[in-house]
């Protein structure tokens, strides 16, 4: 049964009990894994995880992977070919390829490659471009991590709450899934009043006197 969650970045430690919870039941297949410099056989639940494109999702989806990945999980981190490339102009693909248990994977992004990879990109059309265009990319990718004897097969999915598409992915696949919300919790309680300040006439603004 696929399972739903929406929970802000300040709730690391919980994120961590609920993925793991889902993940172990998932997780069954044993293979051999590089920890700590020797060759260990267990049984290690797969979370992939998926950020919004952007810096300000990519840095907290990351620490709670490297949480995750510390609490014995494998993790198979998923940026856009885009921040991949600027990824691996910062940090060098050593780097990237320093855990076995511990990996990168990309999908594109569906935007033209821009010239300068050191420019921001455009947001609204990234927002626009991931939700019609990543789906299918995604669930390719799942796939292929399912269809291989050098890891664990997919036990559950943590996305960005920006990135709702991966649920259509994680329903169509029956794969758990968690969707993170990256923002500071106080963010997270101005997203959730969205509804009731419309609802009350305060949006949208009807006139810069609305402002002050």
């Amino acid at each position: 049964m696929q399972i739903d969650f929406v929970f802000s970045s300040y709730t690391y430690f919980m994120s961590y009990k609920m993925v793991h919870k889902e993940a172990s039941k998932s997780c069954t297949k044993k293979i051999d894994i590089h920890i700590m410099g020797s060759m260990n056989t267990v049984n290690k639940p797969h979370a992939v995880c998926i950020p919004f494109p952007a810096q300000g999702h990519i840095n907290p989806m990351l620490i709670l992977a490297k949480i995750l990945h510390s609490k014995g999980f494998h993790i198979t981190f998923v940026n856009t070919e885009f921040n991949h490339q600027r990824l691996v102009k910062s940090q060098g693909l050593d780097t990237l390829n320093r855990y076995t248990s511990f990996r990168f994977e990309t999908i594109p992004d569906g935007l033209p490659p821009p010239e300068n990879l050191d420019a921001t990109q455009d947001i609204p059309a990234l927002c626009k471009s991931t939700l019609e265009t990543c789906l299918e990319p995604f669930k390719t990718l799942l796939a292929k991590l399912n269809d291989t004897e050098t890891r664990p097969p997919v036990s559950c999915i943590v996305a960005d709450g920006a990135m709702s598409f991966t649920l259509d992915a994680a329903h169509e696949l029956g794969i758990p899934e968690v969707l993170f919300w990256t923002t500071s919790a106080c963010g997270f309680l101005g997203y959730t009043h969205y509804d009731t300040l419309r609802q009350n006439g305060f949006i949208p603004l009807k006139g810069m006197d609305y402002i002050y």
